[in-house]
């Protein structure tokens, strides 16, 4: 009976895999557009007014995907409150996800990264300009643009030294003496955090 489910389970999964397949490959389109499901129930409901604006409506046009790899990376590198980077064209880039150090070429299949404390890498030539950041997302795009929003960021280049040993002596402290959980995850961060600023800066 096993041996029969099993075969009927292969057999609809290839007969599924065409579909799959179509789907994978389909034309995703570049252009926003009217949400057209939307505005065909909107006027069944209510004729007599105009549909509102839906988020589909808003979006600005994707960038096409270009037939050939670029030679550069255009990168965004934005904070909460500035924009770090904006549209710049450089080599590549090397984020710190949590899945480890992540390098991002022209080309990149697209990707989306959760960042964890550690250094942003941006290389232009020979040039490296470093940045610690705390967390964040990266979202690489198949057309060859990286936007990378972190939480908080600094040029390792403007990171004390002395203050990051203090912290982390404090905060390793903090964590021996807790005695709740909230107190325990708060040091363990401030462990965590400065432990990567001691690394960013010797490494």
């Amino acid at each position: 009976m096993l041996r029969h489910a099993a075969r009927r389970l292969v057999s609809r999964t290839a007969a599924a895999a065409p579909a799959r397949r179509a789907l994978a490959t389909a034309e995703v389109p570049a252009e926003a557009g009217e949400d057209s499901t939307f505005v065909e129930a909107w006027r069944k409901v209510a004729p007599n007014l105009e549909p509102p604006t839906t988020p589909l409506s808003l979006m600005k046009p994707r960038p096409p995907t270009p037939a050939t790899i670029p030679t550069k990376l255009t990168v965004n590198f934005v904070l909460p409150y500035k924009s770090e980077i904006a549209n710049k064209e450089v080599d590549m880039v090397i984020v710190p996800a949590t899945t480890g150090q992540m390098g991002v070429l022209p080309g990149h299949v697209a990707t989306i990264a959760e960042l964890k404390p550690g250094v942003l890498s941006v290389h232009e030539g020979n040039d490296v300009t470093k940045y610690f950041v705390s967390s964040g997302f990266a979202f690489v795009h198949a057309n060859s643009i990286a936007d990378i929003v972190a939480v908080e960021a600094v040029p390792v280049d403007q990171i004390d030294p002395a203050l990051v040993q203090k912290g982390l002596a404090d905060f390793t402290a903090k964590l021996g003496s807790a005695s709740t959980d909230l107190e325990k995850a708060e040091a363990q961060i401030g462990v965590d955090v400065h432990s990567a600023l001691n690394a960013a800066l010797t490494g």
